[in-house]
């Protein structure tokens, strides 16, 4: 595609995106549809929703409570909640006042949020219950600017006039809304596309996290764009279950129902997921790498414990689908007979499959904020279920590429977004240029420049590749890129993913920069390892026991030959270890988004690492 073409795609969404802010969608969006289902949380065995238009009648209400306790426009208010209706309420109430809210990770050391508080000069701050408070109080003791905590647990709400119950603020917002409504309309009126519609702390692996200032220009071309290339459907059904923090679940979950009308049902607590799943039958889902290795490894477990008859005639199944979505890459038409086959494997097996899990309605399934594995792809494409590989940043306000229905490659992250520009730099790093990209970092002018150079392209980092036909594949973080003793420039996330497409392993680390030759640390997954080691009749009393047992340790072993059969002999790992641990975000090795913090690792298992080269 040339320049003029990228540019007169761009020309027509931003022509149709002029004057959208978040506050115009939920009124477009409400007026359409007002009695559509908006959003549901469980209530018992069944769900509690609200309407559109009851959802914006609790966000207008919510913006006069803001206004009634002072906020004024451009003040920030952070939120720490899971995901609920009263996250999501609080959000665009926030935005109705004309402030900018600001979702934190849950699981930030009180340290690092009164870092984004102070940074973020927040004056108000919206939080779940006591495990929330707890990691707030330290800044409430540092920061003073931090005038009004409201808790949305009544029992946990301190007294005191700093505290105030989520109960009492949606009484106080009502009762002013009701008193003076053109307070709160003139507020969002005044709200332009240019202003500051959130402000996302990355997790980041190292340092205090970098605050990225969205506009509603941003979120509305991103939210477009991608409306243009996935064809979803008005009205759908979705799952919110990744935390607001995250630049995927806010434009899937809290933005894109403002343009669709979508249904959103929460799933805060992360083991219902599969449960949901098959109560929802969502028509999109977006999944990080690891919720779909979760998936996969369940449905390897229950296929195990099937007669080898059986195993066969899936094995079958499921190669028919993957050749069916193979054929279909970069929009060509599979040929009759690989119809055909599909269409048959589909009606005796893969619909139903895809029943049981809840993917029986789904018509966009996406994966990103880390690099899925071919054969993890491959195995759901074997259930005629293609995942869409994306690739972006917070910074680049979500998806910056995307596999579309129409257009894919397996094991690509896709060509860029209608409108915006790719290039790769002379040393492999993947620049973007175009209207998703935020303006700079809050407060950090050095690293702003860093990020933008004087051109307009936004250096993302990562080192990828882009083939003939636009489709970008990314290969490893910039900073990331193992340099062996030898000089050999290796991508760790190569090998850990080879790793971790067994279901026993949970996660892998490579380690060998200045080292003579790659080594690795594996953990056992918590949830398929222990399945695994029931159908083959071990006795074990947890994962610390299965990590020493002498068949799971020859299984690892068999694990990383096979890897090492697909690299080059310098990527090829001489040693390992299978630790007897798990690694979460509550233990430090992960981030929020489930990537590796490296430099923890390294420095946590320092000890390993060293015993694996002989030190």
């Amino acid at each position: 595609m040339t320049k003029a073409d990228i540019l007169y795609e761009r020309s027509l969404i931003e022509d149709q995106i002029r004057e959208y802010t978040l506050c115009s969608r939920l009124q477009d969006i409400t007026e359409a549809h007002p009695d559509a289902p908006a959003y549901s949380m469980r209530a018992g065995d069944g769900w509690e929703t609200l309407t559109f238009a009851q959802a914006r009648s609790e966000v207008l209400a919510l913006a006069a409570a803001f206004a009634a306790l002072g906020l004024e426009a451009g003040d920030a208010v952070t939120l720490m909640m899971v995901n609920r209706t009263e996250h999501v309420l609080a959000d665009l109430g926030a935005v109705h006042a004309g402030a900018t809210p600001i979702s934190v990770y849950a699981t930030l050391a009180p340290e690092q949020v009164t870092y984004i508080a102070g940074d973020s000069n927040a004056k108000i701050a919206v939080i779940g219950g006591a495990d929330e408070l707890a990691r707030w109080q330290h800044a409430l003791d540092q920061l003073p600017h931090l005038t009004k905590v409201i808790v949305l647990d009544p029992e946990a709400c301190p007294s005191g006039d700093r505290f105030m119950t989520w109960d009492a603020f949606v009484a106080l917002g009502r009762e002013r809304h009701a008193a003076d409504p053109a307070l709160v309309e003139g507020r969002l009126r005044a709200v332009r596309p240019g202003d500051t519609a959130t402000v996302l702390y990355t997790s980041g692996t190292t340092g205090n996290p970098k605050g990225v200032p969205l506009s509603h220009r941003n979120i509305s071309y991103e939210v477009s764009a991608i409306e243009r290339t996935s064809s979803l459907p008005d009205l759908g059904t979705q799952i919110s279950y990744l935390t607001y923090a995250h630049i995927a679940e806010r434009v899937l979950s809290l933005y894109l129902p403002l343009f669709k009308g979508s249904h959103v049902h929460f799933c805060p607590d992360l083991t219902q997921l599969s449960t949901v799943l098959r109560e929802v039958r969502p028509v999109l889902f977006f999944g990080v790498p690891r919720v779909w290795e979760k998936i996969m490894a369940g449905l390897l477990a229950v296929m195990d414990t099937q007669p080898e008859e059986q195993q066969a005639q899936a094995r079958a199944a499921m190669a028919a689908g993957v050749a069916y979505i193979e054929a279909g890459q970069n929009g060509a038409t599979p040929p009759p007979e690989i119809v055909q086959a599909y269409e048959q494997a589909d009606a005796a097996l893969l619909s139903l499959v895809r029943s049981l899990i809840g993917f029986d309605r789904a018509g966009w399934l996406s994966s990103g904020a880390a690099p899925l594995s071919i054969e993890v792809q491959r195995f759901f494409a074997g259930l005629g279920l293609n995942i869409l590989e994306v690739y972006g940043m917070t910074e680049t306000t979500g998806a910056c590429t995307v596999n579309t229905p129409t257009r894919y490659k397996l094991g690509s992250v896709g060509p860029a977004l209608p409108g915006v520009e790719l290039k790769i730099a002379d040393d492999g790093e993947v620049l973007m240029r175009g209207p998703i990209g935020t303006s700079g970092y809050l407060n950090l002018p050095q690293a702003t420049a860093d990020l933008l150079d004087e051109d307009g392209w936004l250096h993302t980092g990562d080192v990828g590749t882009l083939d003939e036909d636009g489709f970008c594949r990314i290969i490893d973080r910039k900073k990331e890129l193992i340099i062996t003793a030898g000089g050999e420039n290796i991508s760790p996330a190569n090998i850990e993913n080879l790793l971790k497409e067994h279901p026993l392993v949970g996660q892998a680390l490579a380690f060998g920069d200045r080292r003579p030759y790659p080594v690795a640390l594996i953990t056992l997954d918590g949830e398929a390892a222990p399945a695994w080691a029931r159908t083959q009749g071990l006795t074990f009393t947890g994962l610390a026991d299965l990590a020493e047992h002498p068949q799971v340790l020859a299984a690892v072993e068999t694990i990383v030959t096979r890897a090492n059969e697909r690299l080059a002999r310098v990527q090829q790992i001489k040693k390992w270890k299978l630790l007897p641990v798990e690694w979460s975000t509550q233990t430090e090795e992960l981030t929020p988004k489930f990537s590796l913090r490296r430099r923890i690792i390294h420095s946590k298992y320092s000890d390993a690492i060293d015993l694996l080269y002989g030190d």
